[in-house]
């Protein structure tokens, strides 16, 4: 706010009034403020990624979950005497005979070759190694078949096939998902705790250099909410810059990594890079995590620097009524 300030000239007369601007409680810029600027947007920047490394591996391992759901698997070993070719087509129409499974094929030869050739290389006889053949099932992941009675009907007909419905790995996946997810809350909660730290002795800080003022307010009648708030609006926005900072250079990094991934799509660096990651695109649900994060930093960053100042007011009127 504004105070005119009267002044006279030479004949005693009343001049025109001069507006006088109130300097403000806290100071616009300061070291502190900018270093607690730099520091908000490291801690928003970390917890952005965080919290997209959590979307990605949970987006991931749900993608995962739903394809490995939709297949399972006919292993049939080879043995003495076994016509492989009858008991591969024997596999094959008892699983399409059952509700559930939509599909049963045959992996072939040249396919079961190209399996291998990473380990065995080229140039073998498939007839001569004891290596088993599959038979893919595609089943209806809202409607699975009965695997207990597929597995009992596979055995008497094909005595050396055994049903894997990869329920083990389906399992064993989403725990795994699971404390991923965890361990990326407990790190996104202990960024904004060190955040709130943070803010906390930044605020003391600014009190202590301030601390004059703040005294001769209170003690002339200024209200803790009035001296409070000053507190509160400087903050907000050093929060606000930082935050945003630290979003943006977060959104930066996942925007560059998924165009890195469209680039390099058939690369084999790429192709592995996929497989476990997906294409490395947090997605919608992502993005509005990042805006949730740096509006959460910036009201933090508020809340607590008006907690701080309005204790500090409260030990200050303790101390007084003590003496």
């Amino acid at each position: 706010m504004t105070e005119p300030l009267a002044t006279e000239d030479h004949y005693g007369r009343a001049a025109e009034r001069v507006p006088r601007k109130s300097a403000p409680i806290m100071p616009p810029q300061n070291v502190a403020g900018s270093a607690l600027i730099l520091v908000i947007a490291i801690m928003t920047f970390l917890s952005c990624l965080t919290l997209g490394a959590v979307t990605l591996v949970r987006d991931t391992a749900s993608t995962w979950q739903t394809q490995i759901a939709r297949e399972a698997t006919i292993q049939i070993k080879p043995a003495d005497g076994l016509d492989m070719e009858a008991a591969l087509s024997s596999a094959q129409r008892i699983a399409s005979g059952f509700a559930g499974v939509r599909s049963a094929s045959i992996v072939g030869q040249d396919a079961t070759l190209r399996l291998l050739e990473p380990w065995l290389g080229t140039g073998f006889n498939l007839e001569e190694l004891p290596v088993p053949r599959l038979v893919i099932v595609t089943i209806d992941p809202v409607a699975p078949p009965d695997f207990a009675a597929l597995r009992a009907a596979l055995a008497e007909a094909v005595p050396q096939a055994s049903l894997d419905d990869h329920r083990t790995w389906v399992d064993r996946l989403i725990a795994m998902a699971n404390t991923t997810v965890t361990i990326g809350v407990s790190v996104l909660i202990l960024m904004l705790s060190a955040t709130t730290l943070a803010i906390v002795f930044a605020t003391r800080g600014a009190m202590a250099g301030n601390g004059h003022i703040i005294e001769v307010l209170h003690f002339v009648g200024a209200e803790a909410g009035f001296i409070a708030r000053q507190f509160r609006r400087h903050f907000l926005l050093t929060g606000m810059k930082g935050a945003l900072a630290g979003g943006l250079a977060a959104t930066i990094v996942f925007v560059g990594f998924s165009w890195w991934s469209s680039r390099n799509m058939a690369t084999p660096q790429a192709d592995q890079a996929t497989a476990l990651f997906g294409n490395f695109s947090i997605g919608a649900a992502g993005y509005g995590g990042v805006i949730l994060v740096v509006v959460l930093v910036a009201a933090l960053t508020a809340a607590t620097s008006h907690l701080t100042v309005v204790s500090f007011l409260s030990e200050l009127d303790g101390t007084q009524h003590d003496g």
